[in-house]
């Protein structure tokens, strides 16, 4: 029974975004910017009612992917997930920037069998044995979602910053770990690789468990897919952006839901 709720929770987080939900999922690192010869850092993963509290569900990460400044894969140590977060370590061997990542992307499908509703998750290649072709009443959607947070040990690089070319992507013209209160910071937005325009980015400071109101700052991809943003004030940030399409990779599925979240911290001047 718990697994299954947890499995539901997983599930309705792909699409949380495009309802009216005040859940928000993140991973945050406990540092972002670190020196050394062979630095660790910890890593909180959730999905919360408040930034950046454990208070609701753990973020799974089955599809998490950590990449090293020579591109090359690391594995998370310690990880594991409690009732609220999940949590990982990062030993950080190499000088440069990581990229912490979970991606998600599925097809995901309700029908009718015998007068009762059934429900699927899975891949293109799952889909005919999987589902039936007869069922009645079949809706099949597709989502793709990024979780992602940028940590650099030493001299920052790009390299861990190249895109895959799925969903929505943020290509940082600012460097991610070089954000500094009062001065702006420049990023592109890609959509499937290529640059989007009128992507909407919500952009909130932590601690809103202290705090009435939210005090989100909004910011529009323009033509070029490029928007900019000036940090109010030092902290951790969460952006995310949404989108719907038809780009599916299954005809049978007629909406495709997009979606993207970074944790950034900003330190002060």
């Amino acid at each position: 029974m718990k697994r299954s709720l947890i499995l539901a929770v997983a599930i309705a987080s792909l699409a949380a975004p495009f309802a009216a939900s005040a859940h928000k999922t993140w991973l945050r690192p406990s540092q972002t910017v670190l020196a050394g010869t062979d630095p660790w850092i910890t890593v909180d993963a959730a999905v919360s009612n408040d930034l950046f509290y454990f208070n609701h569900v753990p973020l799974r990460l089955d599809n998490l992917a950590i990449t090293a400044p020579d591109g090359s894969r690391v594995e998370p140590q310690n990880l594991t997930t409690g009732k609220y977060r999940s949590v990982f370590d990062v030993q950080l061997a190499q000088p440069g920037t990581y990229r912490i990542a979970v991606v998600n992307s599925g097809l995901f499908g309700s029908w009718e069998e015998n007068g009762k509703p059934r429900r699927w998750r899975g891949t293109p290649a799952t889909f005919a044995t999987e589902v039936p072709k007869d069922a009645k009443n079949l809706q099949i959607s597709q989502s793709v979602g990024r979780v992602e947070t940028f940590v650099t040990n030493g001299s920052p690089n790009d390299t861990a910053l190249k895109t895959s070319g799925e969903g929505i992507e943020l290509v940082p013209l600012t460097h991610p770990n070089d954000l500094v209160a009062g001065e702006p910071a420049k990023f592109r937005v890609l959509v499937d690789g290529k640059p989007a325009q009128g992507v909407e980015f919500e952009i909130v400071r932590g601690e809103t468990r202290y705090r009435n109101a939210q005090d989100e700052i909004q910011a529009v991809s323009d033509a070029r897919g490029e928007f900019s943003v000036t940090w109010p004030e030092p902290g951790m940030y969460w952006l995310e952006a949404t989108r719907e399409d038809a780009k599916t990779s299954l005809p049978q599925a007629r909406q495709r839901r997009l979606s993207y979240v970074a944790t950034l911290e900003v330190l002060p001047q």
